[in-house]
């Protein structure tokens, strides 16, 4: 059977499962499904002839085998067994050594009996929403007013990003892949046009239609490129305007009648042979395939990927989710992995937790968020620009942060640059299940940082804690309505039970019961920079 035949069959079997009710289909139900190999015996590889020279380099200093068996190709005699057997083939994997097919239960049977075939695994084909999209977005425009203005300045500026533009920090020489939904208007809007012009996109590729052709379907990749490299005039949307990407468009749009972790997959051994540095995922998968419970780092595969893409030397960014505020409320995959640079929202209002922001932590109680930026910014659409919501957007305006960090010391490997990242932020050594360890600073990366003064003392009284604003630290005349005082109890599993935010309005913030929390290992307090804790 040709492709062409498999592929109209392939349609013409999903259209009759679609259109009629399961009892009165008469054709066989095709599904999809992972096929495993067990060995790539006979398969030649030549490193250097494969990979860009970005991805060699990178390896050496990740000190990752150039030459390693997770990427030889598969061997392409089982592969062929494989086209034969099944009614249509989509992505295949070096790194896991398996192809996701089209197949029936009977196709299913007949491979599983072939003695290369390690394992066959069936893909949830339940309707995906792009969990990490926009949440909410304003007219295109092509005029700025005055609040567009001012948040185009606060979403970088919360990062200190004024201190990598003293020091010419703007992302230069480094390589960003960008896994999205398509990239329309970045061949045209004028907010790509010193990319264009100094043909800083190397690369793209359309996962879905198989062709290098990304700029039409929906334009949230499009956005999602402007927050790292984006300008309007002389104005930086995003902090790494002088970046090199690479553009692969891995999503159909808010909605996928199959699943579509496969492409992740495929972006991801492809954002390594083109020698990406950073992989920004502004996309997630929940609760259409998955339970909380999975979000452990280790039951899905697409964050078995975005680990592995971790391990041989990228620095993996993933928008933590939108689901802050409905029932399954948690972080979705891949923002769960271990290595994966997982980033919440804030408000640009409040300056803490966006209410749609997705919480930590992970199924086995590891730490995520792991930092945190606007969840609401000021993007380049197809056209003009817009105001949009979404962790999808403080993904990438922390991915130009980081592209500009490790440009300023390119000697670091990417979990010492993901580790520094975390250091960086407003709240270190303090963290939540809400915030992470707060907002990313340049100036950790610009200057010396200076030793934290105490900004509050603890006082007990009998069975009370008290915690005291220093008068100096705080004037509760202050126009600055923003100011916050942070604590949270740690169990004696050192996992967080309870964490809160308060507004201060008086230096005496905050007075407990210590006899209340005996239970408790200790409770960590955090204001103005500076972070104490005190043990039960």
């Amino acid at each position: 059977m040709t492709n062409y035949l498999r592929k109209l069959l392939l349609l013409t079997v999903l259209s009759q499962i679609m259109s009629i009710p399961h009892a009165q289909a008469q054709e066989p139900i095709i599904q999809k499904y992972w096929v495993f190999f067990n060995s790539k015996e006979n398969t030649g590889f030549d490193p250097y002839l494969y990979f860009d020279i970005k991805a060699i380099e990178r390896r050496l200093k990740s000190n990752y085998p150039v030459n390693h068996p997770t990427d030889w190709p598969l061997n392409p005699e089982q592969l062929k067994k494989i086209k034969k057997a099944v009614t249509a083939v989509s992505q295949h994997s070096r790194w896991f050594n398996c192809i996701a097919v089209y197949a029936t239960e009977r196709e299913i049977e007949k491979i599983n009996n072939f003695g290369f075939v390690v394992n066959t695994v069936r893909i949830a084909s339940t309707k995906n929403i792009l969990a990490l999209s926009v949440h909410k977005s304003e007219t295109q425009t092509h005029e700025m007013s005055e609040e567009d203005e001012e948040l185009l300045h606060k979403q970088t500026e919360r990062m200190q990003g004024n201190l990598f533009l003293e020091q010419n920090l703007n992302g230069h020489g480094m390589r960003v892949a960008i896994f999205d939904a398509g990239f329309p208007g970045v061949d045209m809007n004028m907010a790509f046009d010193h990319l264009r012009r100094n043909g800083r996109i190397l690369k793209t590729w359309d996962f879905l239609k198989k062709k290098d052709f990304v700029y039409k379907h929906g334009a949230h990749g499009t956005m999602v490129l402007s927050c790292i490299a984006g300008k309007v005039g002389n104005k930086r949307i995003g902090l790494a305007t002088e970046a090199e990407f690479l553009l692969a468009r891995t999503e159909s749009g808010l909605f996928e009648p199959f699943s579509e972790e496969e492409n992740w997959l495929a972006a991801s051994e492809w954002a390594d042979k083109n020698g990406a540095d950073i992989i920004n995922s502004s996309l997630g998968y929940t609760n259409n395939r998955y339970f909380p419970s999975d979000m452990d780092g280790k039951k899905s595969l697409v964050t078995r990927a975005a680990n592995m893409a971790a391990a041989k030397g990228m620095l993996v960014l993933n928008a933590i989710g939108n689901d802050g505020d409905i029932e399954w409320k948690y972080l979705g995959a891949p923002a769960d992995a271990d290595s994966v640079l997982s980033i919440g929202g804030i408000s640009e209002l409040t300056e803490y937790h966006i209410y749609f922001s997705s919480y930590g932590p992970t199924a086995d109680m590891r730490r995520k968020p792991n930092v945190c930026a606007y969840g609401y910014a000021l993007v380049a659409g197809k056209e003009g620009t817009e105001v949009a919501y979404g962790t999808s957007f403080s993904t990438p305006l922390v991915s130009g942060f980081a592209a500009c960090a490790w440009q300023s010391n390119k000697s670091l490997d990417n979990m010492e640059i993901f580790k520094k990242i975390e250091a960086s932020a407003d709240l270190y050594p303090y963290y939540d299940y809400a915030h992470g360890y707060g907002v990313p600073q340049a100036s950790h990366f610009t200057s010396e940082e200076e030793k934290a003064e105490p900004t509050f003392e603890l006082v007990i009284e009998g069975n009370k804690l008290n915690a005291v604003i220093d008068k100096a630290q705080f004037d509760l005349s202050s126009k600055d309505s923003n100011v916050y005082f942070y604590y949270h109890f740690e169990n004696n599993e050192g996992y967080l039970d309870k964490y809160y935010v308060l507004l201060v309005e008086q230096h005496d913030i905050l007075s407990i019961n210590i006899d209340q929390y005996k239970g408790m290992r200790k409770i960590t307090m955090h204001f103005a920079g500076y972070t104490k804790s005190h043990k039960f």
